[in-house]
């Protein structure tokens, strides 16, 4: 290889680069706009009047509309739209089965992570579950500071030298108590539709304080259309006589899906519904019931469905009089052909009932009112709790067996399972407890605020305890993690075999690896020298390698293999669709020798595609080094290559 300088163009990875943010949701939704109405947009711009034209009376331009205002919408909706300029840590050490997992655990604030998750889980998750705060007055609402949240999170949750602010419930007496918690809820929900794939849902717990609010909420999101069940859950089996009017026994579930391409999955037959299928006339097809040939309109209502029928055993001839038949001739000669037409037990019946049989019964629709015996109720999910950890951490906890029914009702086998307010972690517990009964490959992602428990809270102090008797921080993204660790050994234990899905992956929000360009007026000399390397002083290899994952859009449970060419840590991610060497030192006389061994290992691995191959842009030692490295890969045809 010679010092030569040929026409090889390596992109460059910067702090103004797109892919150093999450999904940009606004520039995504202005690009399909201009697709379908190119006319449009003129100088970049929206031409608004041009737009209304092109939809002509689809615009409604009424003052007066139905919907939910508050104060503050509008800027939750662009919050909803602004790129997170942050990434996730990776925490091996705080793992299980880090290397072959694909379950993550991710700490930090919801509406982050959910920025962050945009590029590499848009489309392909099939649920979504959260029970959020539900806005009692005692809950504590996440107060998004929408200058710099990633700096919000990290003051509230003590991160930062100086951040004193603290965690606050939002009482009643708030002026803005509903509004609040809908400036909290929106933007999320915006996020999280994003990530459903189209034949996905979401299903969401609530009470009545919020209920009303959500609906309307979801129905803006989501679309009426696409609005499934208000399921009630039976969360408590006796009454209250402490109340002085109504006890409250149950809660509310909404779930609403991405599109019309969902259809929730049906229930297993019981021996009760069977138990309604007999053989009276011994029919060699088996067991079967009659479903009754009347039609409940009315002769004048159905008239194409009124015809003389008869019986085949008397030769009575009989027509419809209060109402019309359920099928039509062609149906009534193949149901009597078939002999699947029953004239009663001595076979003199005017009007037959028709066999359905067992053997071609479906499965049994869900309805919408769960009791405790089928979905649990809190004592259960207190016992839960208990029998892993320690007693009231939480009040009314979620049991698993709720969150096992709403898995069985809306996931498929291998199905990827989120829940962004996971608390103490009952939706991971469950789904490993619904891969065990159920044979299934699903995989979840929970996030969760590490929101602290005060040592001194009466409320707070056996929680706090158990965390300071493990030497763990205190804060309830922790009681997940060990919730899951217990749960995950307690299944172990029982069933000796847990499917390829155990274990969990930490991750933490932080601020990114990659350094901003904020320039010192008063010293730009320093500052230019100061950001000669991208990545930050204090962050490893792994947090840059993990932070490419999101930017690119990869899963961050792809696996990950490493090879030491030329001396260099060199990772290939997901058999090849990512190569990485991110060593801060690659000499000029080491670039060919780290060419040719990467470009030999991308063929050993035969990856499908052309692989992204990413270096750190300060590691070479001169210009003449880089491009000696990327004239030798596109020698060997790689030319999709980065410098970070």
């Amino acid at each position: 290889m010679t010092d030569r300088e040929p026409k090889i163009n390596v992109n460059k990875i910067t702090s103004h680069d797109p892919e150093t943010h999450s999904a940009d949701v606004m520039a995504g939704n202005l690009r399909h706009l201009k697709a379908v109405f190119p006319e449009a947009f003129t100088e970049g711009k929206v031409d608004f009047d041009v737009l209304k034209q092109l939809l002509g009376d689809e615009v409604d331009e009424r003052e007066e509309k139905y919907g939910l205002n508050w104060y503050g919408k509008r800027q939750a909706r662009q919050l909803a739209l602004t790129p997170s300029t942050g990434t996730l840590r990776p925490c091996p050490a705080e793992s299980v089965d880090w290397d072959t997992t694909r379950n993550l655990m991710i700490e930090g604030d919801n509406l982050e992570v959910l920025k962050l998750l945009q590029k590499s889980y848009t489309g392909k998750v099939k649920l979504i579950y959260i029970d959020p705060p539900y806005n009692t007055g005692k809950d504590f609402v996440y107060p998004d500071d929408y200058r710099d949240n990633i700096r919000n999170y990290l003051d509230l949750t003590g991160q930062t030298d100086g951040g004193n602010r603290k965690l606050s419930s939002n009482p009643e007496t708030s002026g803005r108590f509903h509004t609040d918690w809908l400036n909290m809820m929106y933007p999320r929900l915006k996020l999280a539709r994003n990530l459903l794939c189209n034949d996905g849902a979401i299903f969401i717990s609530v009470d009545d304080t919020e209920l009303g609010n959500l609906q309307i909420l979801l129905s803006e999101i989501f679309g009426e259309e696409n609005y499934q069940a208000n399921i009630s859950w039976q969360k408590r089996y006796t009454r209250s006589n402490n109340t002085i009017d109504f006890t409250t026994v149950i809660e509310h579930i909404l779930v609403y899906s991405k599109s019309e391409q969902f259809s929730v999955n049906l229930l297993e037959r019981t021996s009760e519904a069977d138990a309604r299928y007999s053989n009276p006339d011994n029919d060699p097809r088996g067991p079967w019931k009659g479903a009754s040939f009347l039609n409940p309109a009315t002769p004048e209502k159905r008239p194409n469905l009124c015809y003389p029928i008869e019986n085949p055993n008397t030769g009575e001839i009989t027509n419809p009089t209060t109402n019309a038949w359920r099928r039509s001739t062609e149906e009534f000669e193949r149901l009597q052909k078939e002999e699947r037409l029953y004239w009663g037990v001595s076979g003199n019946q005017p009007v037959p009932s028709i066999k359905m049989y067992l053997s071609e019964a479906r499965k049994i629709t869900p309805v919408n009112f769960w009791t405790n015996n089928y979905a649990g109720n809190t004592d259960d999910g207190t016992r839960d709790l208990k029998n892993l950890i320690i007693e009231k951490i939480f009040d009314n906890p979620k049991p698993v067996k709720l969150i096992q029914r709403i898995l069985e009702h809306g996931s498929d086998t291998d199905s990827i399972i989120l829940d962004f307010f996971a608390g103490s972690g009952t939706t991971g517990h469950a789904v490993m407890s619904h891969n065990i009964s159920q044979g299934c490959n699903c995989r979840y992602i929970l996030v969760q605020l590490p929101e602290p428990v005060n040592p001194d809270n009466k409320d707070q102090k056996t929680a706090a305890g158990f965390l300071k008797k493990l030497g763990k921080p205190l804060n309830i993204a922790e009681l997940a993690k060990e919730r899951l660790r217990r749960a995950e050994d307690k299944i172990r234990d029982e069933h000796s075999l847990l499917s390829h899905t155990s274990g969990f992956r930490v991750f933490k929000l932080d601020t990114s690896n990659i350094r901003a360009w904020e320039p010192d007026h008063n010293d730009l000399k320093g500052t230019l020298l100061d950001s000669i390397d991208h990545v930050k002083p204090d962050r490893s290899e792994e947090d840059v390698l993990y932070e490419l994952l999101l930017k690119l859009g990869l899963d961050l449970c792809l696996p990950i293999e490493t090879r030491i060419i030329v001396g260099k840590s060199v990772h290939s991610v997901g058999s090849g669709t990512l190569i990485t060497c991110l060593d801060a030192h690659i000499a000029k006389e080491e670039g060919e020798s780290l060419a040719l061994g990467i470009s030999d290992w991308c063929g050993e691995m035969a990856a499908t595609g052309e692989p992204t191959i990413v270096f750190r842009d300060s590691a070479f030692t001169d210009d003449i080094a880089k491009i000696n490295i990327a004239a030798t890969l596109e020698q060997r045809g790689f030319s999709n290559l980065r410098s970070l």
